[in-house]
């Protein structure tokens, strides 16, 4: 009976995020696009990190990879980067498969490392990858990056450089109500997908390595083979969730996915709560959202100053909130904001004890109760 009312409710959700390009300005329309693009990685990420129990601080890393092959594969060549110019389906397929790829390869470092040793290797993936993004400028164009190609599918663009005119109940849909709908799709595909592997036989054995690779290994799990699959799995939503990212920004920079990207994720999961599909989006959209809220209304916000002013800018503003925010879920908030709503899920649906019988004329008195042990002794 649980997952009907569940089932239900993300129903409406995805009612009410269909109709959302209806109201919503180009602000708020570009801010749902970074959202759900950090949403998909976020959840690959709690894959690994709460399900399979594997630390990692290389989530950018293969984001990365992700955004960098799709500009690459359907990106033309010009006089100051090369492309290869493939249907943009391909290169959303490419990004995923690569970035899978590189997770499988790092995959036996995964299976000899764990806890902060693991965290510790992943990192350094992230400091080789700018590396490469920096000095492969042929590929990447360098420091400034380069342009992305819009996505398009059987001759539909989604981007303003469509000269077919779209409008839905008197709304012109642009590129961002487009890709709305394009992310909107994929963010729904991948949790769904996320929720089935969790749920599955494949998330048991991840749980199970996670609990203890001991007793996994005892009966009959391949610890490796599973470190394997968790890595492969959190490398390809990465990799999904870089190519979004270049889609939504239009360019890519190897700035952009540094090692604060990696802590955003991480913030992500630890709010949402570990293991959590939804809990995973909804750190996401805290931890995404956040900033670009605070920039947009800085000039109405009295403790923001303007950026590169010397005072409290909007940027650092919110990472302050959102470091109290993770002191207060690990100290209050044991599970995340997901174990939050567990436990207050039980305790709605858990029924009252009944009280004590009572007898009609006793008062306060307490009720003898007579046992025939007691009987017979009397006797």
């Amino acid at each position: 009976m649980s997952e009907l009312p569940r089932k239900a409710g993300g129903a409406v959700l995805v009612l009410v995020a269909l109709a959302l390009p209806l109201v919503l300005s180009d602000f708020w329309l570009q801010t749902g696009l970074f959202v759900m693009a950090a949403a998909i990685g976020a959840v690959g990420l709690t894959l690994l990190v709460g399900v399979a129990g594997q630390l990692s601080l290389g989530h950018a890393a293969f984001a990365a990879i992700g955004a960098y092959v799709y500009a690459y594969t359907t990106g033309e060549t010009t006089t100051s980067v090369t492309g290869l110019g493939l249907p943009p389906v391909l290169g959303l397929v490419l990004a995923v498969g690569v970035a899978a790829l590189v997770g499988a390869a790092f995959s036996p470092v995964a299976g000899r490392l764990r806890g902060i040793y693991l965290g510790l290797a992943t990192l350094g993936l992230v400091f080789v990858v700018r590396h490469l993004l920096v000095n492969l400028s042929d590929w990447t164009g360098g420091f400034t990056g380069r342009s992305v190609e819009s996505f398009a599918l059987g001759g539909f663009s989604f981007s303003n450089r469509d000269p077919d005119y779209l409008a839905v109940a008197g709304v012109e849909f642009e590129g961002l109500h487009r890709l709305w709908y394009l992310f909107l799709v994929l963010a729904v595909a991948a949790c769904w997908l996320a929720s089935n592997l969790r749920a599955g036989r494949t998330g048991r054995a991840w749980a199970n390595v996670r609990d203890s690779e001991t007793a996994a290994a005892a009966m009959g799990v391949g610890v490796a083979q599973v470190k394997a699959s968790a890595f492969v799995v959190s490398s390809g939503y990465a990799g999904l969730a870089g190519a979004m990212l270049a889609l939504a920004y239009g360019r890519v920079a190897p700035d952009v996915f540094g090692l604060t990207a990696s802590v955003d994720f991480l913030v992500m999961i630890v709010l949402g709560g570990l293991g959590s599909v939804t809990g995973a989006v909804v750190g996401a959209l805290f931890v995404t959202a956040l900033p670009l809220v605070l920039a947009q209304y800085s000039s109405a916000l009295p403790f923001l100053a303007a950026p590169g002013s010397g005072g409290l800018d909007p940027s650092t503003a919110s990472r302050i909130v959102y470091g109290l925010a993770i002191i207060a879920v690990l100290v209050f908030l044991r599970g995340g904001l997901a174990g939050a709503a567990r436990r207050l899920r039980q305790r709605t649906s858990t029924p009252a004890a009944p009280p004590a019988p009572r007898t009609p004329d006793d008062g306060d008195r307490p009720v003898a109760v007579t046992t025939p042990r007691s009987k017979e002794t009397t006797r």
